[in-house]
Parts: structure tokens; C-alpha cells; sequence
């Protein structure tokens, strides 16, 4: 499984032979810039968790809808209709390799609207839970937001352990400065060490690939 990120909650997953799938997860307003869709050659599928605009750019899939306009867009409702009222096509019904479940939102109000959630386990090997830190299952892989105006480090850490996926990846860490990034991420490496967890610092652009 190759894995890059494109800043925020953006990944880019890739299955090599037999599976031949790629799947974008979250394309959001930070990442606009980050992902040249010019760039990318295959796309099966993106799964965007909820409806704020730094998982759901419509700017950004009006560009990978015009490169790959078969590609399948599944999402909440409330998603598939804002999509709908800008003429992109999305659907709620889960598609092979992937299982849903319960990750509903932290609570944002009353500075965010509060949104519809899906949590997304992909191919029994990535866990995607949007922007959660009370979901109750991971698998091998973890998408883990690590920093946000609704939670903690600290939560994102004592949910990890509690979880013991195999490997976490940092999402949702856009609010950080590189330096205030880094040395998060050296805590965070340091916290997971000797408990069973690799930590991956993902850097923009920069692919990691996980063998299970």
C-alpha cells in the first residue's frame, strides 16, 4: 500500500497488483495547491468523510472530475447534495473494499456548522475516521488527527494506544507551523516507541509505502 499525503487530511492510496486501485481520501481546500492533478494517471475512487471545506473542495474535484470523470465519489447525504448543487455526481452506498462505521464528528458548535460523518475502513487494512477522537476500532493502518480546534495531541495519543493500530499516519495538522510539525512529530514518534506503533512523519508529496 503506497501512501502520500497532500497536506491536512488529504491521502492519496495506492494498491498495486492484483488490487490496481487508487483511492483519494479528503481532497479539502489546503490541499489545493499541494495536489497536481495534472500528475496523477489512475483514480478509482475518493471518499470524502464530511461536508467542511478542508475535506470537501469543490474546486479542487471540479479539476479531478475533468481528468477522471468515471471516477466514483462516495460521501454522507448531506456531501452527495452539496455536491449535486454544483453538478458533481456522488453517492452514499459503499463500495466494494470498504466498510463504514460509526465516527461521528467532535463537537464544533457554536463556531462550525456540526456535520454528517462517515468513518471508512479500506481494503481491512486503512482506518479513516474523519474528524474523531471517540471512534472505537482501527485497523492495521490508522489516519490519526493529531491536532485540531475540537481535539488534542494528547487525545489523538491515549485513542491510538488504546486502538494499537500497527502503523499511524498524522492527518489533520494543517493549523501547525513546519517547526510547530516537527516537533510534534518527534513527540509523537517518541510516545509510540516500544508500544507496538510505528509513526510515520508523512511529509507532502513524499510517498510511503506499508507492507501487510
Amino acid at each position: 500500500m503506497k501512501i502520500t499525503k497532500f497536506v491536512h487530511s488529504c491521502l492519496l492510496v495506492e494498491m498495486p497488483a492484483p488490487v490496481n486501485r487508487t483511492v483519494l481520501f479528503d481532497p479539502g481546500t489546503m490541499s489545493e495547491e499541494a495536489l497536481n492533478v495534472g500528475k496523477l494517471e489512475f483514480l478509482d475512487d475518493i471518499v470524502i468523510t464530511h461536508s467542511h471545506a478542508d475535506h470537501t473542495s469543490v474546486k479542487l474535484l471540479r479539476k479531478i472530475v475533468d481528468k477522471f470523470p468515471d471516477v466514483r465519489i462516495t460521501s454522507t447525504a448531506e456531501v452527495v447534495e452539496l455536491l449535486a448543487a454544483e453538478g458533481i455526481m456522488a453517492g452514499t452506498e459503499v463500495p466494494d473494499g470498504m466498510e463504514f462505521f460509526e465516527s461521528p464528528h467532535a463537537d464544533v458548535g457554536p463556531v462550525f456548522p456540526q456535520p454528517q460523518e462517515i468513518g471508512v475502513h479500506y481494503l481491512d487494512r486503512l482506518t479513516v475516521p474523519g474528524d474523531s477522537h471517540t471512534f472505537k476500532e482501527s485497523k492495521a493502518i490508522l489516519a490519526l488527527p493529531v491536532q485540531a480546534p475540537w481535539g488534542s495531541m494528547l487525545d489523538a495519543v491515549r485513542l491510538a494506544l488504546e486502538l494499537k493500530p500497527q502503523h499511524v499516519l498524522p492527518v489533520h495538522d494543517w493549523h501547525w507551523s513546519d517547526d510547530a510539525r516537527a516537533a510534534s512529530y518527534a513527540q509523537l514518534d517518541k510516545a509510540f516507541s516500544g508500544q507496538g506503533i510505528t509513526f510515520h512523519k508523512l511529509e507532502t508529496g513524499q510517498p510511503i509505502v506499508i507492507d501487510l
